[in-house]
């Protein structure tokens, strides 16, 4: 048995963020119902094509599901979702508010329901649209990542996954609360404010010191040494967070102490002349050879790696072979152990129609007429 074995998820799902969240679920067990647009099928399907014929997006959010293509907005499909609704235990949609409203669904009193907007459901941006970058320029993490002048975007969809995250446990709150009141909830969460959220550490900083920390690139901005050093054959990544592990450190390159290093604000005010002392002491160092010198001291030390190297790194050895439309991709299991776990395919658009809608009564001349109609 998993967790969720048995709890029925349909979700009206694009892009990243929902995805991620029934991903999340369908890892636990739940039986996940994808509901996409015929023909085109959710967007986020085409971003790349590095997964046979699906993109690496749209491969690492859907493990596991059952595609549904479905015209909600015609009659017949209309009357589809509605069955499907019925069904369900979970409904989750980030679709548009306007799009959400215009299908003014009935839902049960024991439903979970969890709705994605990018902004929110009113102020002065409910009707922008909100997208990845787009909601990391405006919670103010493009403009802390970065070096010197040079902002950038963080390198994953981290706003999507802050969503992800937070509505998958909401959902699993929900579901605990309807198991003791029988009562189902009406979950809210817009991708600006999970951002937001996850913003509050640097947004205190500023608040209590009157500047924002300073774009440090690889650098941490208000501890040092904590960062990339370069050796004689690439790069290893110092993390000195305590007066124990910078002495540990000095000792280990026969610095002696100085007032210009003392004390963890000093250094990062000396952070370059530091940086230049450092790279100097270890530039005869291969990087394995710095790192295995640095684990011997008790110094915290990381190899800086491409991601290319990491589906080869030692550390990992349960990787997976999912299969995707048109061929297979390597992917990890959850990284929580203690549930069973067995992958299920990354689905093709609309690969369950016919699973789903006999699921839901249909007969095959109901369904040849929908296909007929184009509803699927």
């Amino acid at each position: 048995m998993r967790p969720l074995d048995g709890v029925v998820v349909v979700s009206l799902e694009q892009a990243v963020a929902v995805p991620y969240a029934t991903r999340l679920l369908a890892d636990l067990g739940a039986r996940v119902i994808k509901v996409e647009r015929p023909g085109t099928g959710d967007f986020a399907r085409h971003y790349d094509s590095a997964c046979g014929e699906v993109s690496s997006y749209f491969a690492w959010t859907n493990v596991g599901k059952e595609s549904v293509s479905l015209d909600i907005f015609h009659p017949d499909g209309r009357e589809v979702l509605d069955k499907l609704v019925d069904r369900a235990d979970v409904l989750l949609c980030n679709l548009s508010p306007r799009v959400w409203a215009r299908l003014a669904l009935e839902l049960p009193d024991r439903l979970v329901v969890g709705e994605l907007s990018g902004y929110g459901w009113d102020g002065p941006y409910a009707d922008r649209k909100a997208f990845d970058a787009l909601v990391q320029s405006e919670t103010g993490l493009v403009s802390l990542t970065g070096e010197g002048d040079v902002m950038a975007r963080a390198g994953i969809s981290v706003a999507d996954i802050a969503a992800g995250v937070q509505l998958q446990a909401a959902v699993l709150a929900a579901l605990l609360q309807r198991a003791r009141t029988g009562s189902g909830a009406r979950l809210r969460l817009s991708l600006f404010e999970a951002m937001a959220e996850w913003m509050h550490q640097p947004m205190l900083y500023a608040a209590g010191t009157g500047a924002a920390a300073p774009r440090s690139g690889a650098h941490h901005p208000s501890i040092a040494p904590y960062g990339p050093v370069a050796c004689a054959d690439g790069a290893v990544h110092l993390a000195v967070q305590n007066d124990g592990q910078w002495q540990r450190l000095c000792d280990l390159i026969g610095l002696a102490p100085h007032e210009r290093f003392a004390t963890v604000a000093s250094r990062v005010a000396h952070r370059e002349e530091l940086q230049n002392l450092l790279e100097k002491a270890f530039s005869g160092l291969t990087a394995a050879e710095l790192l295995t010198t640095l684990d011997a001291a008790d110094v915290p030390a990381a190899l800086t790696r491409p991601i290319t190297d990491l589906p080869a790194h030692p550390q990992l050895d349960t990787w997976v072979d999912v299969p995707v439309p048109g061929g297979t991709a390597r992917m990890l299991p959850p990284p929580v152990a203690g549930f069973d776990w067995s992958p299920g395919a990354v689905p093709a658009l609309g690969q369950h129609n016919d699973r789903v809608l006999r699921w839901l009564g249909y007969s095959d001349e109901e369904l040849s007429s929908l296909r007929a109609r184009s509803v699927l």
